[in-house]
């Protein structure tokens, strides 16, 4: 088996191909069932990886071997390389794969099952016994982003654990490195907290399901739901960091919060409405039940956070990078309830806040300072910025590229998101056969051409950029062959805008990247990715007559 060297996705550094030119003589390495594999200490993640899922995919067993067996695969640490950095060769002796630190060494294993081809990509091997050829080569590479992430909201619509777990290989087949772990909303509560059990036995589930946009009219008339225990989730976390991502949780406050006020009542504005009267909200939209800025209702979220630092922890030593960072949302808090309430009136007034907006501020403040206390680092939607932050906060900007701008002038690190470029629940073509089709088109194209970093920014400021992420939203998503239909191909061009050292937006070169995409869909094939065809939808991929909510023309530049 052999393919094109040059048909990587996120495109490396340099590839300088080496023994002589294709067709000239030039070499080829052979992996087969005498291929050894020696792994250096502190590789040991990339060399589980290696047997567990190429050993499994190719039927070969790589057994242990001498750094000096011929024809070995060896991983070595090299420490004049960045942390992610690799470089990968090829040659008469087999493969070696440095890395500056083991995330390097694992992001190369990923380039090195590229080149093995598709079968490399598949859970068994379908060629028993084949030998695969990879051409004498050498490969260098590093990130240009340290945060490469995919936002996934499971609250909407709830993931199994399963399928979670797909796809964090999903996002370590493309080098990201930050799963954005969207927990909870008024929709759904998607994790266990012993201390305050009806979060999951009444606010993980609700009676039936909006189909389509909100303005849709039909209903799946049956319950939904699901939560992942905690041991869930520590399984989820040891997972991810085995594939050097780091997994960031978002509990949403002081908005999006119904399922929890539907759990427990006395967390909402109880002398507005009737709140032991709500139920998980079965729609889409902004609900206007927010969380009451109460003594009582900080200690709850204080109870709530201590289980999650817990299930989430930040050892640098034994979890990435950004693991340090804990997602309080903060967006799109609806100020209804809050004037209306003369409890929260005399809080603002208690407290010295000029209005509600400065009482969000407040609020989001406590839990600043809160998790810095304990080493930690809050994140959250660029509203956060309202009113100031302490200095470690961190802000993820998604209205457009001014939040972060802001942010990053003011010396927050920031994470680029914004809708207009990177919500990957918008459509991604205007035809009539797009499903449940939401906001602007964003092509494959628009994505490969999105540019993190604003040109207003100074170079210092730029430094601010943490890096960028993908965000998928799902409510118009009912499974997860939605998610992927949504997610692929266009998360494979992000991909490479997060990782590669791109030119200018308007340089990019996208037919080359179509070219190699022709090799990625194979890949994304044998993972069983139910991604949207180049030429539309399948006919099973479509949502007739389901309402969506498109919006026509370019998306602002804001």
């Amino acid at each position: 088996m052999d393919m094109t060297d040059t048909d990587l996705i996120p495109a490396p550094l340099v590839v300088e191909a080496t023994g002589g030119a294709e067709g000239a003589g030039r070499g080829r390495f052979a992996l087969g069932a005498n291929t050894t594999l020696w792994a250096a200490l502190g590789t040991d993640s990339a060399e589980r990886w290696l047997r567990a899922t190429l050993g499994a995919a190719l039927g070969l067993p790589l057994r242990p071997g001498p750094q000096d067996a011929p024809g070995a695969v060896r991983l070595l640490l090299d420490d004049s390389l960045e942390p992610e950095a690799y470089r990968l060769v090829v040659d008469g002796s087999g493969v070696e794969i440095r890395g500056g630190e083991a995330a390097g060494v694992f992001w190369g294993a990923q380039t090195l099952r590229q080149l093995l081809g598709p079968d490399a990509f598949r859970r068994a091997p379908i060629r028993p016994r084949a030998a695969y050829e990879i051409g004498h080569q050498a490969i260098e590479d590093a990130p240009r982003f340290r945060w490469r992430g995919l936002m996934l909201d499971v609250a909407r619509h709830f993931m199994p654990k399963e399928d979670v777990l797909r796809y964090l290989d999903l996002l370590a087949a493309h080098k990201l490195n930050v799963f954005h772990f969207h927990l909870t909303d008024d929709q759904g509560w998607r994790v266990q907290i012993n201390r305050y059990p009806r979060l999951t036995e009444v606010g993980s589930w609700r009676a039936r399901t909006k189909f389509g946009h909100r303005a849709s009219p039909l209903w799946e008339e049956k319950p939904h739901g699901g939560f992942y225990t905690q041991d869930d989730i520590r399984e989820i976390v040891a997972y991810a960091a085995e594939r050097h991502i780091a997994v960031v949780p978002e509990i949403d406050i002081p908005g999006h919060s119904q399922a929890a006020i539907a759990a427990y009542p006395e967390l909402g504005n109880t002398d507005v409405i009737d709140t032991a009267s709500l139920t998980v909200w079965d729609d889409w939209g902004v609900s206007e039940n927010v969380l009451a800025p109460t003594d009582n209702t900080l200690r709850f979220y204080e109870g709530v956070f201590e289980e999650l630092l817990e299930l989430f922890p930040a050892d640098p030593a034994r979890f990435p990078e950004f693991s340090r960072f804990f997602h309080i949302g903060g967006d799109e808090c609806a100020k209804v309830q809050w004037k209306e309430s003369a409890t929260v009136q005399a809080r603002i007034e208690e407290l010295g806040l000029a209005d509600e907006d400065a009482l969000q501020s407040w609020f989001v403040r406590h839990f600043d300072n809160w998790l810095s206390e304990r080493g930690r680092r809050l994140i959250g939607w660029d509203e956060i910025l309202q009113g100031g932050l302490a200095p470690g906060a961190a802000v993820s900007s998604w209205r457009g590229y001014r939040g972060g701008v802001t942010a990053a002038r003011a010396g927050h690190d920031v994470v680029m998101c914004p809708e207009q470029h990177v919500y990957l629940d918008y459509r991604q073509a205007a035809g009539e056969d797009e499903p449940v089709p939401i906001a602007y088109v964003r092509t494959l194209e628009d994505v490969y051409r999105f540019e993190p970093v604003p040109p207003q920014l100074t170079e210092a400021e730029a430094r601010h950029v943490l890096g960028t992420q993908a965000n998928v939203w799902t409510e118009v998503m009912e499974d997860p062959a939605r998610v992927d239909y949504q997610a692929f191909p266009r998360l494979a061009a992000f991909a490479e805008v997060a990782w590669s050292r791109l030119p200018a937006p308007e340089e990019r070169d996208f037919a080359g990247f179509e070219r190699r995409m022709g090799a990625h869909y194979a890949r994304l094939d044998a993972l069983g990715v139910a991604y949207r065809p180049p030429t539309g939808p399948r006919p099973w991929q479509r949502r007739p007559g389901v309402l969506g909510r498109p919006i026509e023309g370019a998306p602002p530049n804001v």
